[in-house]
């Protein structure tokens, strides 16, 4: 095997190991993104969750009353 297709190979193993990192990092910039997005989701939610918690504990509070006419 002679020296210059070594270098060549050498070269061509050189630049697909530097893409593979360009998009490893790619990859992992959209992964903590994503991650980001979705702990701001669940918070979100948690929120809304209760806050529709609330609403229906004060839309059924009201019908849970005793009639006026109720006595003990």
């Amino acid at each position: 095997m002679s020296a210059e297709p070594l270098n060549t190979r050498l070269e061509k193993a050189e630049a697909a190991l530097a893409h593979l990192e360009r998009n490893f990092d790619e990859l992992n910039s959209v992964v903590i993104a994503q991650n980001k997005t979705i702990t701001r989701l669940q918070r979100q939610l948690e929120v809304l969750g209760e806050t529709l918690r609330g609403q229906d504990l004060d839309r059924i509070q009201p019908h849970n009353q005793k009639p006026p006419h109720y006595a003990p």
